[in-house]
């Protein structure tokens, strides 16, 4: 809202309240954790249209409103480089994820055909019972909490930069040093990094750091 005014004799252009953000904490949180998910699964190599990561707050609010129905922010795509391989993201209500939840959520998908991964976001916690349920789906399945999504982690101005290598690649590495898996630094599958990429046990990333200080130099990570 544009307003002419005066502070203490001097004039203003407009409203202090037009900086204000008045919509609700629960949107900005969902707007926050989705746009992290698109660029992660973007990042992963999954078809994902630029678009859709770059909507605004006010946008997304207009689409899902003041307070989104979680149902409606599902994203669903495959890979790039192979459409069989499709992946469903779902975000969970506020409340605490039961076994039923998990139950009702499988049988929502069991029809789905060349699913291939699934991504919950959780704004509680998880029973030791629905954990287990989760753990019998015949693919991957991974659990984030959305405050784990507020923020992308790999666009941190400390963060190093990380590169997932190809299995020809990670070949080419140990060959060119004379090295054996096990040689490499480890990273642990439960690192940050690691769950943004969705890596597996004996994957290896290219960890390339650089500073004004420090020199830049390259390290590899293997993930265990």
């Amino acid at each position: 809202m544009e307003v002419d005014g005066e502070i203490n004799g001097e004039s203003v252009g407009r409203c202090l309240s037009s900086f204000v953000d008045d919509g609700t904490t629960e949107s900005h949180r969902y707007f926050l954790a989705r746009r992290t998910t698109l660029e992660m699964l973007k990042d992963r190599g999954y078809a994902v249209p630029n678009s859709e990561i770059d909507l605004s707050l006010h946008d997304f609010r207009n689409i899902y409103g003041p307070k989104p129905d979680p149902d409606r922010l599902r994203i669903s795509t495959a890979l790039r480089s192979d459409e069989s391989k499709k992946i469903l993201v779902i975000f969970c209500g506020p409340q605490l994820v039961k076994v039923n939840t998990i139950r009702g959520i499988g049988a929502q998908i069991v029809n789905r055909e060349s699913l291939s991964g699934l991504i919950l976001v959780l704004q509680s916690k998880i029973t030791n019972q629905a954990q287990k349920s989760v753990d019998l789906f015949q693919f991957k399945v991974e659990i984030f909490q959305i405050t784990d999504l507020l923020v992308n982690i790999t666009k941190h101005v400390l963060k190093p930069r990380h590169q997932v290598l190809t299995p020809r690649e990670k070949e080419k590495l140990l060959k060119k040093y004379n090295l054996q898996e096990k040689q490499l630094p480890r990273m642990s599958v439960k690192d940050a990094i690691v769950r943004y990429y969705g890596l597996e046990k004996g994957q290896v990333l290219k960890v390339t750091y650089s500073g004004e200080i420090t020199q830049s130099h390259v390290t590899y990570r293997c993930v265990s």
